[in-house]
């Protein structure tokens, strides 16, 4: 079984290519507002290298957000068009949960993605037994907010540019907080296959038709048509 990734949710676009056994093969390109020129020849140039043939994927993996707005239409709206071309199944998989699955030997692991003004966008996620497990919501927080619930845990690591870029006030406020190396801070389209071919396994899959981007906080179409009303 072949499990093809993508992930466009940040300026990091990424893809990957997993059999049930290993990893067969991951592109990251990090050129900000370019995942609509890149991604495709990124998939062909990929499949290519590894002689395998778009229609030989058995399962679609992608990268349902939070992140860039533009971003997630872009790799979802590609995906979905793989998968209902070829009527093959799909699975939707959290942004924030592939960045916490790339760090397995952490109990508490804490992604964060920077959502402006001070926001991040987090979950807590927790490794028991070589499962990961949500222990609170993805969810769009202010730091200030999130710092003071991070305070209950023993020890932390996190990743995303969030934790970079309010590494200061994270080491000033908790006690034992662990960074991630640069590879580590970013979505991997190896931890999206892993996580699809988990709810593949479980019979948790995304209908192509109905699969749509978490973006968890409104857009600003959205923002201006509700002033409006």
């Amino acid at each position: 079984m072949k499990i093809l990734g993508i992930d466009t949710s940040t300026k990091i676009a990424t893809i990957a290519v997993i059999d049930e056994e290993k990893l067969l093969g991951e592109y990251t390109l990090s050129q900000e507002m370019s995942h609509s020129e890149n991604l495709i020849p990124m998939v062909k140039e990929l499949l290519d290298n590894l002689h395998i043939k778009i229609e030989e994927i058995d399962l679609y993996g992608v990268a349902i957000g939070p992140g860039s707005f533009t971003g997630l239409r872009i790799g979802v709206a590609a995906v979905k068009s793989f998968a209902h071309l070829f009527q093959k199944p799909i699975v939707g998989v959290s942004t924030l949960e592939a960045m916490a699955y790339n760090l397995p030997h952490n109990k508490i692991v804490v992604p964060m993605i920077d959502a402006r003004r001070d926001r991040v966008y987090t979950g807590v996620y927790s490794w028991e037994n070589g499962i990961l497990k949500k222990i609170k919501a993805d969810d769009v927080v202010e730091m200030e907010q999130l710092l003071k619930e991070l305070k209950f845990y023993e020890t932390i690591a996190v990743n995303g540019d969030g934790s970079i870029l309010h590494k200061d006030r994270l080491i000033q406020t908790l006690e034992d907080v662990k960074f991630s190396t640069m590879g580590q801070n970013v979505c991997k389209a190896s931890s999206i296959c892993e996580l699809a071919l988990i709810a593949y396994n479980k019979n948790e899959l995304d209908d192509f038709y109905t699969l749509a981007p978490d973006y968890l906080r409104e857009t600003q179409a959205q923002r201006e048509l509700n002033e409006r009303k």
